[in-house]
């Protein structure tokens, strides 16, 4: 069901780009927006462009993120690029003022983000290279980091050369389309760029610690604590990325009679 989910969300993001938003001056945001004003500037054809930019981040997703991730995120990227080169042959036309196009489109884009992103893929190379950031700062100095800098920072160079290079409605525009597909991603992923804690509730805990360790290089907090029922048992605490909960999933379910919660935290202080 999660290739299913990404298909179809990814159709939905290739439609609202290709039929609302470009026609109503405004662009995607992230690397389809870097991929929008290279065909802009240069006339290239979108879905070729769109592709090129994002193979790169296929290929550091594989070596950073592992080949599952890497699987969803090539099937969402290609399903994108076939999908826009689709709808923009089709003849179709939102007749209304820009401003209620623009915002119709934002959510219709981040409907489709929500379900690529909750289904454990991908269709943004931002969204890639922010996780990896965040990955090797926390490989290097043992802390977790949010994805939200990163990602503001690799937007606001998108918006600011739209602004610069092609004119400022657009930019403004798209910045609108950024405000409220974000809006919408946060709403169905429960803040998909922040830390999220694993609480794990286990008689096995070395057995999942090693797994941790192995797959996602973390560390757990280990309490001793009793169930009412279960009796002596082990919670651990594990901080972790958005696009690590899949293989955090993993881990908890090949290993029997363990109980986990997942939580979103915004900032951690030291």
């Amino acid at each position: 069901m999660s290739y299913i989910f990404i298909i179809v969300g990814a159709l939905m993001a290739s439609f609202s780009v290709a039929l609302i938003l470009l026609p109503n001056d405004a662009i995607d945001y992230g690397t389809a927006g870097v991929a929008i004003i290279i065909s802009k500037l240069t006339g290239a054809q979108l879905s070729i462009c769109v592709l090129s930019v994002f193979i790169p981040f296929i290929i550091a997703g594989y070596a950073f993120l592992g080949k599952e991730f890497t699987i969803k995120a090539a099937i969402g990227s290609v399903v994108y690029t076939v999908g826009l080169e689709f709808f923009e042959n089709v003849p179709f036309e939102l007749n209304t003022e820009h401003f209620l196009a623009v915002a119709f489109g934002g959510a219709i884009l981040g409907a489709g983000l929500s379900l690529i992103l909750r289904s454990g893929g991908c269709i943004d190379g931002s969204e890639i290279l922010a996780n990896i950031v965040v990955k090797k700062l926390s490989d290097v100095t043992g802390r977790n980091y949010s994805m939200t800098p990163v990602l503001l920072v690799f937007n606001a160079l998108v918006y600011l050369t739209v602004f610069v290079e092609i004119d400022m409605t657009a930019a403004l525009l798209s910045l609108l389309v950024y405000v409220v597909a974000t809006v919408v991603i946060d709403h169905y992923t429960d803040h998909f760029e922040a830390i999220k804690q694993v609480t794990i509730i286990t008689q096995d805990p070395d057995g999942i610690i090693k797994d941790i360790k192995d797959r996602l290089n973390k560390t757990c907090t280990i309490m001793d604590t009793r169930g009412a029922i279960a009796g002596n048992n082990n919670t651990l605490i594990c901080y972790i990325s958005y696009f690590e909960l899949p293989i955090m999933k993993e881990i908890i379910s090949s290993h029997s009679g363990s109980f986990s919660t997942v939580s979103t935290i915004d900032e951690i202080l030291r």
